[in-house]
């Protein structure tokens, strides 16, 4: 099993890298280097690939992974706009590979316990739910620099509409830094190119709470943004009478989740839990240590996945609905007023204003097209 891994780095950074790892005594393997991912997906020796780029640009690389028979781990959100996850799905199944959505909380253990608590029915009927994520999207207020020489500014933007260039939307990042890096993902507060806390946070406190709540593949009929009249905080109404709110459950403000029922409450996050009864839980378990991402075996779950042949533990389907859920809220936030949809058709319910935004099928640059 060949796996594909696209890296762009200046050529004085990879001379430095690898001269580094030289140092360590460490073995040194030379990797093939890309400008355009389509080089790599082309190779027919190349089974499955990872896709980590800014949001802008995922659903264009898994739909041809996908069309190219690649099997694809794709980090979360799962897309930009509702029409590319549309896309993505029927490109996934269509071509019968595998796509595991990098919504790593669904293989930990303490998200596990919780949503099964609330689906066994040991908090009663769920009545609300607060999932903190934080703030939308701002429009790009940076200001304009100029463009390295050996940094191709179109082919980064490529689909996205052009911005002017700003180092920290794409900033040089080091294998060695002096101090860690705060703004190497800063792309993705501007809604240009990302959806700010509301997708990058949303798409693991609300895929946690969708879980929970029994709405994977579905989602709310009803969002209404923070502000908006009396409302507060981003709130998703249910089908089944269930409110959710992107609502602090903390003096903290901890991103995470806390189901009430009428029998009980649960707050879970990573590296934290608890809940209104011992009963509710869960056993101890010992941290191995290192980052969130090393300690949750999720990636094992997707070759696993492509080993077998089998379902990931978040395939498709569930990532997009879980992308649906946040990208929606960035739409109220656009509209600066309550939007209804329908989530089985995936339509909203009558609103022409909606139907038109930029997040739900945008225009993309010339040459670009689904």
């Amino acid at each position: 099993m060949n796996f594909g891994i696209s890296i762009i780095l200046k050529k004085n950074q990879l001379k430095m890298s690898l001269n580094f790892l030289s140092q360590l005594s460490l073995q040194v393997q030379i990797v093939d280097v890309y400008e355009n991912y389509t080089d790599l997906i082309s190779r027919d020796d190349i089974d499955a690939v990872v896709i980590a780029t800014p949001d802008h640009w995922h659903a264009f690389i898994a739909i041809q992974a996908c069309n190219a028979k690649k099997d694809v781990y794709l980090e979360k959100p799962l897309t930009f706009t509702i029409k590319e996850g549309q896309e993505l799905v029927k490109a996934v199944r269509a071509n019968g590979v595998i796509l595991a959505v990098g919504s790593q909380q669904r293989s930990d253990i303490n998200f596990q316990y919780a949503v099964r608590m609330v689906q066994e029915g040991r908090l009663g009927n769920i009545e609300r739910v607060n999932a903190y994520v934080g703030a939308p999207p701002t429009p790009c207020d940076l200001p304009e620099e100029p463009i390295p020489t050996d940094l191709n500014w179109p082919l980064w933007l490529g689909p996205s509409e052009y911005i002017h260039y700003n180092s920290q939307l794409n900033p040089v990042i080091t294998i060695n830094p002096e101090q860690n890096e705060q703004i190497w993902g800063a792309w993705r507060w501007y809604k240009e190119l990302g959806g700010g806390f509301t997708t990058d946070w949303g798409a693991h406190m609300f895929d946690i709470a969708q879980w929970g709540l029994g709405m994977d593949g579905n989602g709310p009929v009803e969002i209404i943004p923070a502000g908006y009249g009396n409302t507060k905080f981003l709130t998703y109404k249910y089908a089944n009478g269930v409110i959710m709110t992107e609502e602090p459950f903390n003096d903290q403000m901890t991103k995470g989740v806390k189901f009430w029922g009428n029998k009980g409450w649960i707050e879970v996050s990573r590296g934290h839990y608890i809940a209104s009864d011992d009963s509710l839980l869960p056993e101890m378990r010992e941290e191995t240590g290192g980052a969130y991402e090393t300690q949750i075996p999720h990636l094992a779950n997707f070759i696993k996945s492509v080993k077998n042949r089998s379902e990931p533990q978040v395939p498709v389907e569930i990532g997009h609905s879980s992308c649906v859920v946040c990208t929606l809220g960035n739409i109220a936030y656009d509209l600066g007023r309550p939007i209804k949809w329908d989530p089985v058709t995936e339509k909203f319910v009558d609103d022409a204003e909606a139907d038109a935004n930029r997040l739900f099928n945008k225009t993309y640059t010339e040459g670009y097209f689904l």
